[in-house]
């Protein structure tokens, strides 16, 4: 087994301890949360850091609650957590279903919410849930505390709007309008668990049944976390019936850096995209 190079350990004990620490030892320093994306980088020697900053004990970034209008969830909130509260059960299946897709029971166990977000990983399935959910992220730095919203959060592939020495602390997600639906779809890779292709929907409808709005993301296809723009304009004013469905989704990789690889050629990942797509506006349009 491959084994990383020599590093130092910190175990930070407050957020602005780990900031100080940040701070202290600059690039040559990285952040450890669950560690699911960064220990196997760094056995394979593709992070190098020299120091790891253990966040792991700050014990008030692991929550769930409700407070003025939204829901907040700790940075260190684990899959596992999530999986199991009534409270995320009640308003956002998305979470839920979307949580029990990723890895396997130890990575859920292990596997924090912040540490997902802040690694920024096409493939992964909760970038593409918190963009659907249009949550907001907080994040504090040497220069205080910040809101990021969602949809500038996502940069790139790896890549998020984090300032160099920042630390998610928190994520804030908005209560749903009544009569809103959300679902979570992905072709998922055999072997790794990440999505080959995947889609975050959450769609919401008026009295009369038309799609008042509408929010699609898709994950695993293209170089980043990205919004399926002709996807939402093509549902929003419309009875969400299975012929407007599939039109609407047949657009899903418009607009998008769709990535080809082992797992598959651009076309057939685009072709995946209006699969997954179509599949979840109807879910989530049968929960509105």
């Amino acid at each position: 087994m491959s084994v990383p190079v020599a590093f130092d350990y910190h175990v930070a004990k407050s957020v602005d301890d780990a900031i100080a620490l940040l701070q202290e030892y600059g690039d040559d320093a990285k952040v450890l949360a669950g560690g699911h994306s960064l220990l196997p980088t760094m056995k394979l020697r593709l992070a190098q850091p020299a120091h790891l900053v253990d966040i792991g004990r700050i014990h008030h970034l692991s929550h769930i609650h409700e407070a003025h209008g939204t829901i907040e969830i700790g940075a260190l909130t684990t899959y596992t957590m999530l999986a199991k509260s009534a409270l995320i059960g009640r308003y956002f299946p998305i979470l839920h279903e979307g949580t029990e897709q990723i890895g396997d029971q130890q990575v859920r166990n292990r596997g924090t919410i912040g540490g997902s977000i802040a690694h920024s990983d096409p493939a992964a399935d909760m970038p593409g849930m918190i963009l659907a959910l249009k949550a907001s992220i907080v994040v504090k730095g040497p220069n205080g505390e910040r809101t990021i919203s969602a949809d500038d959060f996502f940069v790139g592939t790896f890549e998020t709007a984090l300032a160099p020495n920042e630390l998610v602390t928190a994520i804030r997600f908005p209560l749903p309008h009544a009569h809103t639906g959300s679902a979570y779809e992905k072709l998922a890779n055999k072997a790794s668990h990440y999505a080959v292709a995947g889609c975050a929907a959450v769609v919401s409808l008026g009295a009369d049944g038309t799609c008042t709005a509408a929010s699609v993301v898709i994950t695993g296809a293209a170089s980043k976390t990205a919004r399926a723009s002709a996807v939402e304009a093509a549902l929003v004013g419309k009875k969400l019936d299975e012929a407007t469905i599939a039109e609407a989704a047949s657009h899903a990789a418009d607009g998008l850096d769709i990535v080809a690889d082992l797992h598959g050629s651009k076309a057939y990942r685009a072709q995946m995209c209006s699969v997954v797509t179509r599949r979840a506006i109807t879910r989530a349009a049968s929960r509105a």
